[in-house]
């Protein structure tokens, strides 16, 4: 197994701290993007997104971090991380669509603003921000778990950069519900940390 990795993305983080979770080994294959390596066309064939993560386990390539933990959760977690129940898996997916809509447009753009000189503005970002910290903090305040009454996928994909949130001057000391979720996925067996969070 093979992931293509960048270590400051939230992203790829993601992944690298289910396969840590799930007890599987891989090999890490560093991208540089200030050197270009995810134009090259040996990585376009991996992915014509020139994006990462993206993950080979034999044979099969594949990019997005929802895919890659979808994928993963499926083939090597059973239903622990993502049950086949019609309902379960609504609740798990919509978790899933948050981290791609509010925490990638606010807390995750507010971060690459500030540590990537990346072109958003920062204020409109923040907002977004702290307006899904506000219905996460109301949600943890009545269950451990995002989508179960255990940990799924769903934590996974929305953990990293809600913990990454102070790098995007997002302080979280307001949503004392988020920093316990937090302190719970830190105490998962085989937790991994990454540089922003500890």
């Amino acid at each position: 197994m093979k992931l293509y990795d960048v270590p400051f993305s939230g992203n790829c983080y993601k992944i690298r701290l289910f396969l840590s979770l799930l007890g599987k080994e891989y090999e890490s294959v560093p991208i540089n993007f200030t050197h270009g390596d995810h134009l090259s066309p040996s990585f376009q064939l991996l992915n014509p997104r020139g994006q990462v993560p993206v993950l080979e386990d034999d044979g099969v390539v594949i990019w997005d971090s929802t895919a890659i933990l979808v994928y993963l959760a499926r083939r090597y977690g059973g239903e622990n991380w993502l049950p086949l129940d019609a309902k379960d898996l609504a609740l798990v997916t919509q978790w899933l669509a948050v981290a791609q809509n509010e925490i990638l447009y606010g807390l995750a753009r507010a971060r690459a603003v500030l540590k990537l000189k990346r072109p958003w503005n920062l204020q409109e970002c923040q907002k977004i921000g702290q307006d899904i910290l506000k219905v996460l903090q109301n949600h943890l305040a009545q269950h451990p778990w995002l989508a179960l009454d255990r940990v799924t996928i769903a934590d996974i994909a929305c953990f990293p950069y809600v913990a990454l949130a102070p790098e995007g001057d997002v302080p979280l000391g307001d949503y004392p519900a988020v920093l316990q979720w937090i302190s719970r996925i830190k105490a998962l067996v085989g937790y991994r940390s990454m540089p922003g969070i500890d």
